[in-house]
């Protein structure tokens, strides 16, 4: 398959509940070339930037984070749900559709003025982007950018994260939920 990184991406209806259109990034993820070029594709606005760590939002950003950190010849840090990682930890909650969740790192994950990329598959209302970030920031990082590789522009993630002062990138966008 050649063609575009949306194109290696599967949508799977109804999935993980009636009326959602699943957007399956590990067909994707199972594709040499199409691996390779969405890594590439998200690399591509930071050539050149000093870049000291990549934040990788759970679960499939750990994925993509630690292929960016890679090719970056960088650290990698995960960003996980409340009760995932070992060790002090600080918290931040958002808000969900019904409720709250909570993102965590390890209170020794970033050094003041350490600049950050954070990284995940999917940009969707920006809940869980915004508590990585405010967590980074917690910690005295500065996050360069946030780079995905799905924005779906309907639900309003982009201009959220764009309101904080955040440069957002994504390889490619989809209508609906």
């Amino acid at each position: 398959m050649n063609g575009t990184v949306k194109d290696y991406i599967r949508s799977i209806k109804d999935f993980p509940h009636e009326g959602i259109m699943f957007r399956d990034v590990t067909t994707l993820f199972a594709d040499a070339r199409g691996f390779r070029m969405a890594i590439d594709q998200l690399l591509n606005p930071y050539a050149g930037l000093r870049i000291d760590r990549v934040a990788g939002l759970e679960a499939r950003g750990f994925i993509l984070g630690g292929a960016v950190a890679h090719q970056l010849s960088t650290g990698f840090v995960p960003i996980r749900k409340k009760g995932k990682l070992p060790g002090a930890v600080i918290s931040e909650a958002y808000q969900l559709e019904y409720g709250e969740a909570v993102m965590e790192v390890h209170d020794d994950a970033f050094r003041k003025g350490e600049r950050v990329l954070i990284v995940d598959d999917l940009l969707a209302t920006g809940g869980t982007a915004e508590a990585g970030i405010k967590l980074c920031h917690r910690l005295g990082a500065e996050v360069i950018g946030c780079a995905f590789v799905i924005d779906l522009p309907e639900l309003g993630g982009r201009k959220r994260l764009e309101a904080m002062g955040m440069a957002v990138h994504a390889l490619c966008e989809f209508d609906g939920a």
